[in-house]
Parts: C-alpha cells; structure tokens; sequence
C-alpha cells in the first residue's frame, strides 16, 4: 500500500529552513545556516508467534549554526513554532558574540556550493501496515525456530521508516531530499546441555523488493545460533584468521576514522604520515561512492552544500587523500573534497557516505581450506583502538579452523595488534556483498596474536 500524502516532505524543511536563515540574519548574525530533518517509522516485534509490541515514531528536528564574524555557535531543537524558533536563534547568536575567533570557521562560497544536485532514488512510497508488519517479523521467527536446537526467541521484528531532510545556508544555498528504509529480522537462542547462546541476522534496505528473504535471514539467525552452543576457550598464539564479512566493516571505520580532515589537522591519526604512501597490499581498494541510487549512506550533496563525488581513498594499496570538510581543509591548506557530515546545529564533521572495499579473486572457502590451524571470527565486542598509535585490540568469538574445515566454536578470546601491520596484510576475499553503508568481504590476515588460555 502507499501513501504519499503522509510522507515528510523536504519541500516544506526547505522552506523552514529558508526562515531560520532569514530569522538569524534579522538578528544580527553576519551568516547562518539551517538543518532539518524529519522521521516516521513504524516497528514491530513478535514472541512464539504473537504481537509483543508495535510502536510508532515521528519526530522534527532543527539546528541553526550563526556567525558573527569569524566567532560562531549552533543550537539543536526540536521546537519549530515562532517562539521556539526565535528563542533557539537568539540563544545562538548570544553564544556565538561570547565564542573565541576561529580563523577555520565560515561557511561555503557562493562559487563553492553545488548549483543542481543530483536527484538519488533513495525513497520508496511503500507503506507496510501493522498486519504486514506482523506477517513479515513471524515468517522471519518461524524459519529460525525450525532450525534443530533453537529453542527460543529472543525477538523478531519487522520496520518501516520514512525520512525528509534540508539545508539551507545565507550564501544561497536550499535543497532537500526524501529517504525510507524497510528491515526485518530476528536474534534466537539455542540450548544444549544447559549451555545457552545467541545470536541473530537481519536484513535492511531503501525499498523491500532489495531485501534478502525471509526465510534466508530467518534461517541464518537460526542457523549461526545454533552453532554456537558449547564454545571453548583456546590457547594463547599467533593464528592465520578470517574475518567474517559481518565484522570486517569494522576495519573500514577505523580507516575512515583515520583519514579523515579534523583528526589530521589536529595529529592525533596513526595514518598522518601516509599520504600517497602504500597503506594496504597493491591488491586492496577502498571507495566512497555518495551517489549510489537506493545506497544506505548515499546524499545528493555533502553537509556544507558541496559537490560530492565517487573516489577512490585506496588506489592498489595507497592512500590517495583525506576527507576534509570546509574548517580541516582550511587548516591544512587544501581543497574541500566533498566530505563534510552534517551535524544539527553545530559545525560539521568529516566522513563517508558509501564505503566499501573491493572483492579479491579468492573465495572464502578457498581461504578456510588453506588453513591448518587457524581461526574464522564471527563476532567482536568493544574493540579498543589507540589513535594516535594504532595499536588496536577486540574481543570476539567464532570457530576454530582445523586442517581445512571449519571446527568448534570459541569464544573468551580476543585480538590484537596494530592497525598499520595488519592494513598492509590484510586479503579480501570474493564474497563482498553492498548490505549498509559500510561494506567489506571476509578479510583475512596470515598471523594475528590470539589471547586466550
């Protein structure tokens, strides 16, 4: 079923958004800009086949960034009537007349900001109701609790969401776009001789004909779950490991998280120093790609109304720029690359939109069958990372590799070393699949030190 009538409507941010502007400057602020961002969602969750809970959600939120020369400050609300929306622009402008002079500060050019963004398919006008909702979370439930030794259930769910989002700015700038997003899945527990695990599966994306299928995520969740009972501890070495394609995203945050322009500016990156140097194997590509149609992370232009644009930030191993927003860019005296994150109502950040890392042309399997004792991780918990070093480790769980196959499950371990020695050696596998905004194949290392008896 659809109803577009219902759905947030950038149009009307966008015009919000225009006033705030207007608002600040009639206050005496020199520049401004405004953020909107409107949600409705629908979600609901099953137990052994019967409704536990439904909720609804819908919010409107605003943020105002003022400018008083070069001091400035921002304020977030959520209170859109006239008198909300002058007190949060006079309280802005007050804050920012008491900040101290940023020399980075400012907002985009006129010759800066992008003329005609390009138009994303990133909404869906399907509605699913309360019923469909129900149908889809018991499906996923049922093909997990028919897999042999999953006992209970955890929870099972479906969602629907719509978003709408603007920004405008005093140099000119005012555009918005639409988003949904529709999920499903479930987390299971599984029993064996009083010995409990759990674990689940789930599958998101903009528009339901792009989600797996019911049964497949319900029979993951039931499957990794039952894999699971009966874990055992292992000795402390220095093992080949696979990380599951689950987990390897997470070395992609701590990459982003590196490169990008305020940590930087501010030294405090254990990748500073390594620029258009070999950071990964000649076989590894990492690219941010803003303009994939349906894409997770996808925006038709970055948070300070730039152009953005597909890159590669790993060409064949080597480190090709950073993402700089406006104020790093400033600082380290180069161009902006379109990587600004919008933050409401206050200076934006630096980040990704779509990044993956590219497939090799070796299989998972092919990987699993080339070791002799080794260890597949599934998943981690709490990693620790030193940013200024690298030095990084994490807790985690999964299977032992014995001989080729893939063996009894382990858990109460953890791994560590430091992130530029296992950059250089990490091997993607061919199984990358583009299921969020951060995707990566199973990645494997050739010796990791393992913590464990």
């Amino acid at each position: 079923m659809t109803d577009t009538l219902n759905a947030p409507d950038p149009a009307r941010l966008q015009d919000l958004a225009a006033s705030l502007v207007k608002l600040a400057q009639d206050k005496g602020a020199d520049a401004a800009e405004a953020a909107l961002a409107e949600s409705r969602s629908t979600e609901l969750s099953v137990r052994d086949g019967q409704l536990e809970d439904i909720e609804r959600s819908e919010s409107i939120d605003a943020g105002i960034r003022v400018f008083v020369g070069q001091q400035q400050a921002g304020v977030g609300f959520s209170d859109l009537s006239a008198a909300g929306c002058e007190a949060a622009v006079e309280r802005a402008i007050a804050m920012a007349r008491a900040a101290t002079e940023d020399p980075y500060t400012g907002l985009a050019s006129p010759d800066q900001l992008v003329n005609q963004p390009p138009e994303l398919k990133l909404f869906d006008e399907t509605l699913w109701g309360p019923a469909e909702l129900e149908a889809h979370a018991i499906a996923v439930e049922q093909a997990a609790r028919a897999i042999e030794g999953v006992t209970m259930t955890d929870s099972a769910f479906a969602s629907q969401g719509q978003g709408a989002a603007a920004h405008a700015t005093s140099a000119g700038f005012n555009h918005g776009w639409r988003k949904s997003m529709f999920s499903y899945g479930a987390s299971v527990i599984a029993e064996k001789d009083g010995a409990m695990e759990r674990d689940y599966a789930a599958t998101s994306a903009r528009r339901p004909d792009m989600l797996r299928d019911l049964n497949e995520i319900g029979q993951e969740a039931g499957e990794r779950t039952a894999r699971r009972v009966g874990p055992q501890k292992m000795e402390s070495g220095s093992y080949p490991v696979i990380f599951d394609r689950r987990i390897a995203a997470t070395f992609l945050s701590a990459f982003a998280g590196a490169i990008t322009g305020p940590a930087i500016a501010r030294g405090v990156s254990f990748l500073r120093d390594k620029l258009d140097q070999p950071v990964f194997s000649d076989t590894v590509s990492i690219i941010d790609d803003p303009h994939r149609d349906w894409g997770h992370g996808s925006a038709p232009f970055d948070g300070e109304g730039l152009a953005n644009q597909r890159s590669h930030l790993i060409e064949q191993g080597r480190l090709t720029g950073w993402l700089l927003n406006l104020s790093s860019a400033r600082q380290l005296g180069l161009p902006p690359t379109g990587h600004a994150r919008r933050a409401m109502g206050g200076p934006a950040g630096a980040g990704p939109t779509n990044i993956h890392l590219d497939a090799g042309p070796r299989s998972r399997e092919d990987m699993i069958t080339a070791i002799d004792d080794g260890v597949l991780l599934m998943e981690m918990f709490g990693p620790s990372l030193n940013s200024n070093t690298g030095d990084w480790s994490v807790g985690v769980s999964g299977y032992r590799i014995r001989k080729g196959v893939i063996s009894e499950p382990v858990s109460e371990i953890t791994v560590a070393g430091n992130l530029i020695d296992i950059f250089a050696r990490l091997e993607p596998a061919s199984d990358l699949k583009f299921w969020g905004a951060s995707n990566a194949p199973s990645l494997f290392v050739d010796a990791l030190s393992v913590g464990g008896l």
